[in-house]
C-alpha cells in the first residue's frame, strides 16, 4: 500500500449523502486510493459539503501543509473551495489522475491572542464588539501606532478570504498569488475626536498587524475564526502574522481563482 495515496473523506454524516458518498469511495478505489479513518494517516483529504465545510476540514485538520485538501460540493454549483461537485464524476476522475490536475497554495494568518494562544485561519479573522457599542482599538503596523479605531470591529483577511465577509464590506479582492494581509473596517466612527483610514489597506506579508483593546468598558469583543467563534471572554491584544503554512489544494487547469471570481459575482 502505497501512504502517498491515502484519503480521508471529512463530512457531516446524513442519510441522504450516505449513497452518494459511498459510491465516491468505491472511485476512489478504482483508482487505487485507500481510503482512511484517521486523518493523521492521509495525505489527500476531501472535504464533502460546501465552503464551509471546507473550512471545518481545514481546522479540524491542523491545517496541515503536507498534503493536500480537494473541496467538492454536494448542493448548489462548485463554490470558491470546493472545485468539484459531487455528482460530477467525470471531473471527479479527473481529479483521481493527478497528472490532469494542478497545486494551488493558499495563505494563511497566525493570530496570537495576548501572547499566549496561537490560532490559524485560512479566510479571515474577524473581531467586533459583542454589544451594541461601538468599541475601541489602538492600531500598530510593525509596532508602530498607526490608527486609533472607534466601530463595530475589523476584518483582516487572507487573499482567498477577500471575497467572503471582507467583500461584503466593500474591501478588495485580491489575487491569492499575493501574499498579504488586508484590513477593513466595520463601521468606523470618523468625526473631531476619531479618525482612521476610512479605507480597506493591504499589507506585506513580511509585516505585523497588532490589535490592543482600550479598556472602556467595552473588553469583551467576539473573535471570529474562519466560521467559527472564539470562547475567549477577555482580550487585550492580538497580534497577527501571515502564517508560515498555505494549505495545499488541487484544482482543474481551466478554474482559476479569477474563474471562480467571474463565475460567482458576474
Amino acid at each position: 500500500m502505497d501512504p502517498r495515496r491515502n484519503i480521508y473523506f471529512f463530512y457531516k454524516h446524513s442519510d441522504h449523502l450516505e449513497q452518494k458518498i459511498a459510491s465516491l469511495i468505491d472511485l476512489a478505489k478504482q483508482y487505487d486510493f485507500h481510503p482512511v479513518e484517521d486523518w493523521r494517516h492521509a495525505n489527500i483529504i476531501v472535504a464533502i459539503g460546501g465552503d464551509g465545510t471546507f473550512l471545518q476540514a481545514v481546522r479540524k485538520t491542523q491545517f496541515r501543509d503536507d498534503c493536500l485538501y480537494i473541496g467538492i460540493a454536494t448542493e448548489g454549483h462548485i463554490s470558491f473551495y470546493c472545485d468539484f461537485h459531487i455528482d460530477q464524476k467525470d471531473k471527479l476522475v479527473e481529479a483521481f489522475q493527478l497528472e490532469k490536475v494542478e497545486v494551488r497554495r493558499y495563505p494563511t494568518i497566525d493570530v496570537t491572542v495576548d501572547h499566549e494562544v496561537k490560532i490559524s485561519c485560512l479566510n479571515e479573522c474577524s473581531v467586533r464588539s459583542a454589544i451594541i457599542k461601538t468599541f475601541v482599538l489602538d492600531v500598530f503596523i510593525d509596532d508602530m501606532h498607526f490608527e486609533t479605531f472607534r466601530g463595530d470591529g475589523m476584518i483582516i483577511a487572507t487573499p482567498t478570504g477577500s471575497t467572503a465577509y471582507n467583500k461584503s464590506v466593500k474591501g478588495a479582492v485580491v489575487d491569492p498569488l499575493i501574499d498579504c494581509l488586508q484590513v477593513t473596517e466595520l463601521a468606523s466612527l470618523n468625526n473631531n475626536l476619531y479618525r482612521t483610514l476610512g479605507s480597506s489597506f493591504i499589507l506585506s506579508g513580511n509585516r505585523k498587524l497588532t490589535l490592543k483593546v482600550v479598556q472602556d468598558g467595552n473588553d469583551y469583543p467576539i473573535i471570529g475564526m474562519d466560521n467559527e467563534a472564539l470562547s475567549i471572554r477577555h482580550v487585550n491584544q492580538l497580534d497577527i502574522e501571515l502564517g508560515k503554512k498555505k494549505i495545499k489544494t488541487v484544482k482543474l487547469k481551466d478554474n482559476s481563482f479569477w474563474d471562480k471570481v467571474k463565475r460567482t459575482f458576474l
